[in-house]
């Protein structure tokens, strides 16, 4: 036998081995001869037209033998098993399969009337395919991400239009296989789970190539989606009919409404089947702490974040499956209920959303973290900014952002609470503070910490000096700085005894020796440019990885840069003046003032008449809706410490132009720097200005007589409050000043602002 015939005989059997591989899918023989020819066209630089001519010239030697069509694909198979090597030939098959089941899935997705149940049979049939390393072109596959991604997670055009360059039909399938859902009824997984996700995919692209850094220390949590339909169901199961028209009540019938929908909810029932589902779920995750996050169809939409509209729920979910189970229950339940919020309505109403059919989706994950004792909780946690819209210093950078970090759980960076206060790393300069002494860091730093209690089975929060006598975590050597003297130093080593009851923490070590730092720059501005726009990022980082909780974009406020501030301001007409300013405004024209004494205040003997009040201030915000007004109050308007500010909502002050934070030193009230709190994100998205005074301070001006001795109109507007005008003074500035109005300029750069009547 020649060598020819070896050859020969060489190439016929690997036709035939390919031609048996073929077979198994008979389906796919149009369609596998023209990825063939792709190929050889692109490694080899044959075309069609080569074994077209090829064909006909086989047909003039052997007259009427061959059919031309037939020979042209025989020899294109021929060309491809001579042109390519064996462990290859299933790549380009399973191409084949991939564009045959891509047509299917196209004509379901696009099919009038196509059920959740048929779309999502389909994508799994495509996800059979075994992924490789050959993929459709994006040209291929964009409109049917689209049509997937508004089916499945998200109907917002602004999401989808970003999305579908990086959630692909296998990510898509991944979050159905995660997805518990409503036999009767289709929904979405909704903007927090989606948002979620879209980042993580933006960071660990599934077809891309990933940063190595992030490839190792980027990560998700666990996380499930029960989806829209679940509340709709809910919803019909129980006839409540009615709570669709809530949001076009007035805010005191959507108050009281609330309380009645609280009870509603509480005694209604979810179906038999999706109780059982529920029950599968919980077996699934084991005795794992969980958070159940509002995942509304319109949350964390671009320029909607509804920062804090609906409710979160920390389940410690230990025991046996029963309990867990109405634990897990009344958590869903609580998370539904808050669509119906009157902060949440409210908000919608703001911005021209309450026509929309708006629905909750609960994004259910394991908290990150680890036990200790019987704390659980991870070493850091917090809400990142890719712009700082806060600058306290002319060497911050605002567009390479701010971190609020914490120790424990993230709740206490994103909400305003009493006496404590998160470490704020401006990211340009992360070591740079505005405190200077030792005694200042310490003043200034975190007090108490969140944890989950998986003994009392609930949400804790403990002090700090409480948690470290009880508990030796191995990481405190990056969070902890130890006071010596007039300094504060860092410990050498893990092993170092550290004394925690002249400690704080600082983070310094965390910044300094960790990946943290370059890691969050990193994420921060790899979203900032998918998302074209800035973005926050809420996140929590144990045992060296960072986990992406959250992602939206961003508000902010058109900076009007440089303020040049009037030096020509008579003595007489100075209100007051601050010098720690968190933004560039000119706020002209303020014609009333609301003003809450914070000395009265804190004298008031009573939770309930503190309570009273701020549901006042709400009343005022909505009788002066169409005024130019100012709210001035004590310590933290929204703070979740009612001593120390008054207890208000979004509903309460988002009429006003600006709200003042005063700070009497002997009162203990400092106002912390807001930035980044769901708080500030609706200041921020309400326009509102936020000042901080500090009345103690030996440079700053403010005139507190004419606070309080200027005619307060309080009875005028509200004769039943008559108690209160001691506490809360209006004043109507114009008629108190012949004609005068409030004028705030405030100028960050030099940190520097001025209330003066003109």
């Amino acid at each position: 036998m020649t060598n020819l015939d070896k050859n020969t005989i060489i190439h016929l059997l690997r036709g035939y081995n390919l031609l048996k591989k073929v077979l198994k899918y008979p389906e796919i023989k149009d369609i596998v001869v023209d990825v063939f020819l792709e190929a050889l066209q692109k490694e080899k630089g044959l075309d069609e037209h080569f074994f077209v001519q090829m064909a006909k010239e086989i047909i003039e030697v052997n007259k009427n033998h061959f059919d031309q069509k037939d020979l042209e694909q025989t020899l294109i198979f021929i060309y491809f098993t001579i042109s390519f090597k064996e462990d290859i030939w299933e790549e380009y098959i399973n191409l084949a399969r991939k564009k045959l089941a891509f047509k299917e899935l196209s004509r379901v997705v696009n099919k009038e009337g196509a059920t959740y149940g048929q779309i999502m049979r389909s994508v799994k049939k495509f996800c059979e395919i075994p992924e490789g390393d050959m993929y459709l072109s994006p040209s291929e596959v964009e409109g049917i991400r689209v049509a997937l991604i508004n089916f499945f997670i998200s109907n917002q055009l602004s999401f989808i239009s970003i999305a579908k360059e990086h959630i692909t039909v296998r990510d898509v399938n991944d979050i159905l296989d995660r997805t518990y859902r409503s036999k009767r009824r289709p929904g979405r997984i909704g903007g927090k789970a989606a948002g979620m996700y879209l980042a993580y995919r933006i960071l660990k692209p599934r077809f891309k190539k990933t940063d190595p850094i992030l490839e190792k220390h980027i990560e998700i949590p666990e996380s499930y989606f029960f989806n829209s339909g679940i509340f709709s169901e809910f919803i019909d199961y129980n006839e409540l009919y009615e709570f669709h028209s809530q949001k076009y009540k007035t805010i005191d019938e959507i108050q009281k409404g609330y309380e009645k929908i609280a009870l509603l909810f509480k005694n209604a029932r979810f179906p038999d089947d999706m109780l059982e589902m529920f029950r599968e779920f919980l077996n699934k995750v084991g005795e794992h702490p969980l958070i159940l996050r509002s995942s509304s169809l319109l949350e964390d939409n671009f320029g909607y974040a509804f920062s804090g509209k609906y409710d979160s729920v920390f389940l410690a979910n230990q025991g046996n499956i029963e309990s867990r189970l109405d634990e897990f229950i009344w958590g869903l339940k609580k998370v539904h209920m808050s669509t119906y919020s009157p902060a949440a309505i409210i908000y919608r109403r703001d911005h021209n959303l309450l026509d929309f059919d708006e629905k909750m989706s609960v994004l259910a994950q394991k908290v990150i973290g680890r036990r200790f004792g019987k704390y659980f909780l991870p070493f850091a946690a917090g809400v990142g900014f890719s712009y700082s819209t806060y600058s306290w210093s002319p060497k911050i950078d605002k567009n390479q952002g701010m971190i609020r970090l914490v120790f424990g759980l993230g709740t206490r960076a994103v909400d305003r609470v009493g006496g404590d206060y998160p470490r704020m790393i401006f990211l340009s300069h992360p070591g740079l503070r505005p405190e200077i002494s030792a005694s200042d860091i310490m003043k200034y730093s975190q007090k108490y910490v969140d944890v989950i209690d998986l003994e009392q089975r609930k949400f804790l929060t403990i002090p700090l000096s409480q948690f470290l006598k009880q508990v030796k975590h191995p990481d405190m050597f990056y969070a902890i700085s130890i006071a010596q003297g007039d300094h504060l130093t860092t410990p050498l080593s893990r092993i170092q005894k550290i004394d925690v009851s002249n400690s704080c923490i600082t983070f310094e070590n965390f910044i300094n020796k960790t990946k943290f730092i370059p890691l969050i720059k990193e994420v921060l501005n790899k979203l900032e440019k998918a998302y074209k726009r800035p973005v926050d990022v809420e996140f929590a980082w144990d045992q060296d990885k960072l986990y992406i909780l959250q992602c939206r974009s961003l508000s902010v406020t058109q900076d009007p840069g440089h303020i040049e501030i009037p030096d020509n301001i008579s003595k007489d007409d100075i209100i007051f003046t601050t010098h720690r300013v968190l933004n560039n405004c000119k706020v002209q024209g303020l014609e009333l003032v609301i003003y809450v004494d914070p000395k009265s205040y804190s004298l008031l003997n009573s939770v309930e008449d503190k309570i009273k009040l701020g549901k006042i201030i709400g009343k005022l915000n909505r009788e002066l809706e169409d005024k130019n007004f100012a709210l001035f109050g004590p310590g933290r308007w929204g703070s979740n410490d009612i001593n120390l500010g008054v207890k208000v909502n979004y509903e309460d002050i988002n009429h006003a132009k600006v709200l003042a934070e005063v700070a009497f030193e002997q009162n203990g009230c400092t106002p912390e720097v807001s930035f980044g709190t769901h708080f500030f994100s609706d200041l921020v998205e309400a326009n509102i200005i936020p000042i901080a005074i500090f009345p103690n301070d030996s440079i700053t001006i403010f005139k507190e007589e004419f606070f309080l001795k200027s005619k307060n109109i309080l009875t005028k507007l509200m004769p039943k409050e008559e108690r209160f005008k001691h506490v809360i003074h209006v004043i109507d500035v114009p008629k108190t000043t012949n004609g005068k109005t409030l004028n705030i300029y405030q100028d960050s750069i030099q940190q520097y602002g001025i209330g003066f009547l003109k």
